[in-house]
């Protein structure tokens, strides 16, 4: 079982049954951007994606209800589209967020805060949205399937060293199984920042640092800050100095800028409590792997 070790900090009131699924989604479409759509329409494209991702059965662990994952996305359609099928088609981009609990803590850690911009998709009303890891039934049904790995996955390399990989893996099933043409944001010429290059990144042996780092931070610090913050401290300066190490083997990597996306603003309010030599060390290991919002840093000094 995953994950045991905080879940009975969380105390469940309530009679639930024990057939939870490893994902907690709240879902919101925004539709302001369009003119003519019926927005009936959405409304159920919302309760749909929801119940697609609460309800599918993504590995073979048992989880307890008070151990799912925590996540969000919003699904924003820009445009709508006209498609070859005759079904409607929308052109959108999807932010999704997902968290993770701290062991002594009420707080919860952010573990991915993504953007992806590179979403088309035909959509009727009321058509059900299908999970395989190796067939491709339509593109929305896929990219949420991705990302719900990659959530996972991320999760679980959190509480042991890459134990994300089998997720990561299921992720590039997915990836593997879109037929050319299907949409963009699968392939590595589509763009260097896509979700050919966010597993890419994760599988990357030049990677494997900040997957160790993933660990570090989160299981063997945040996870006891509560009891030993200089240590924890200390623990978390070494994780995110491996961080560092990637970008110098894979500088220009997207998944540094996608764990910086996550987790800037908490480093920052951690370091705020650490000695001056913490914080001149981390402001030059963040300057670096960080280089375009170096000024967030500064505040350090």
């Amino acid at each position: 079982m995953r994950g045991l070790f905080w879940f009975f900090s969380l105390i469940c009131f309530s009679v639930v049954p024990l057939t939870a699924q490893e994902l907690n989604f709240t879902v919101t479409v925004n539709t302001q951007k369009l003119q003519t759509a019926d927005p009936q329409v959405f409304v159920t494209l919302q309760s749909t994606i929801q119940e697609f991702l609460n309800s599918t059965k993504w590995t073979n662990d048992v989880f307890e209800p008070g151990e799912r994952i925590n996540c969000n996305l919003v699904l924003t359609i820009q445009e709508e589209l006209e498609t070859t099928s005759g079904a409607p088609g929308y052109n959108a981009e999807i932010a999704i967020q997902s968290s993770r609990p701290v062991f002594g803590s009420n707080y919860e850690t952010p573990m991915l805060n993504h953007l992806d911009r590179d979403l088309s998709f035909a959509y009727e009303q009321f058509q059900p949205l299908r999970f395989s890891r190796n067939a491709f039934n339509d593109n929305l049904s896929s990219v949420l399937s991705f990302y719900a790995y990659i959530i996972l996955g991320l999760d679980y390399d959190s509480f042991s060293p890459f134990g994300g990989e089998p997720h990561f893996q299921a992720a590039l099933e997915i990836l593997n199984s879109v037929p050319q043409g299907a949409g963009p944001g699968w392939a590595s010429l589509d763009s260097d920042r896509n979700r050919y290059w966010i597993i890419e990144n994760l599988l990357s042996p030049r990677v494997r640092p900040l997957r160790q780092a993933l660990y570090d931070y989160h299981r063997q610090s945040l996870d006891v800050m509560h009891k030993d913050a200089l240590s924890a401290r200390a623990i978390m300066t070494d994780a995110l100095e491996s961080v560092g190490q990637v970008n110098q083997t894979y500088p220009n990597s997207m998944i540094l800028q996608m764990f910086m996306n996550a987790k800037s603003d908490e480093i920052v309010e951690i370091y705020k409590n650490g000695t001056q030599a913490e914080k001149d060390r981390m402001i030059r290991t963040l300057s670096r792997i960080d280089a375009a919002n170096a000024s967030k840093y500064r505040v350090l000094r």
